[in-house]
């Protein structure tokens, strides 16, 4: 795997993350207080950056009895992690793109987020001006920052390149951050879910491909395989779109009794 396409895909990964997580702090800066709310952010990225600095050479350097963790089984264990991430993701896209899930509103939520805000009353405590603010940053930072921490630390660590990994992440985070104080507003117009498709595809072709080598096979082409991998996936992941839209849109047919109608 390349140094550009482990920035590509954690940088992509993260930029998801990083606007649902603006559209909380807005809320939470705009409707109660900004210097509690941004006092939560910087205690959130402090808490996923020594996450990541834990995990990172805890994963790499994991023993098993006096041995270090081969590559092989590192591999297997990372591959079989990011199958599962990058399916959790790839399957809520693909049922968005086909209709039978609802696409995310960032100005919805928004409202929502700033209406429970403002509805909640003034809470002081310790260093901390508002309360409701830094927890709600607090948590909507960290809980939208542990799946990126996760791909940090295992596309990193998988490529012997945690840092590079982690100034991908940076970078997102900046460029989110930078565009939401340029708008002051949820970034509604950002493709979510389209970079939701290509993040599943990219975490899920990956993971079958590190996950397959550490149980022992060999790709032909060895790295190279990932290029028809990866648009296989991306086929793959694509006709199930057309098909479940297909289905969604088919009419309903009778029984032979025409006494109930069965969906399709």
């Amino acid at each position: 795997m390349s140094s550009g396409a482990l920035f590509f895909a954690v940088f992509l990964a993260c930029v998801v993350e990083a606007v649902e997580a603006l559209t909380i702090v807005l809320a939470a800066g705009t409707g109660r207080d900004w210097r509690s709310a941004i006092s939560g952010v910087v205690s959130g990225v402090v808490v996923l950056a020594m996450l990541v600095a834990v995990l990172g050479p805890a994963l790499t350097l994991m023993p098993i009895g006096t041995m270090r963790m081969p590559i092989g089984t590192m591999r297997l264990v990372i591959g079989g992690l990011l199958v599962i991430f990058g399916l959790h993701w790839l399957r809520k896209a693909v049922l968005r793109a086909a209709g039978l899930k609802a696409l995310r509103d960032e100005d919805a939520c928004y409202a929502a987020e700033l209406a429970a805000a403002e509805a909640v009353p003034a809470e002081r405590r310790a260093l901390v001006g508002d309360w409701y603010s830094f927890s709600l940053s607090f948590k909507g930072v960290v809980l939208e920052g542990v799946e990126v921490a996760f791909i940090v630390v295992t596309f990193g660590a998988n490529q012997h390149s945690i840092p590079l990994a982690g100034v991908a992440a940076l970078v997102a985070v900046l460029a989110v951050t930078i565009a939401g104080i340029a708008v002051r507003a949820p970034l509604s117009r950002v493709p979510e879910n389209t970079m939701k498709f290509v993040v599943g595809i990219m975490l899920t072709s990956f993971g079958v491909f590190w996950g397959a080598e550490g149980a022992g096979a060999q790709w032909p082409g060895a790295d190279a395989a990932l290029l028809i991998l990866i648009p296989v996936m991306t086929v793959f992941a694509v006709a199930l779109v057309v098909w479940l839209r297909r289905v969604r849109v088919q009419p309903p047919t009778r029984s032979p009794r025409g006494a109930q109608e069965v969906p399709a």
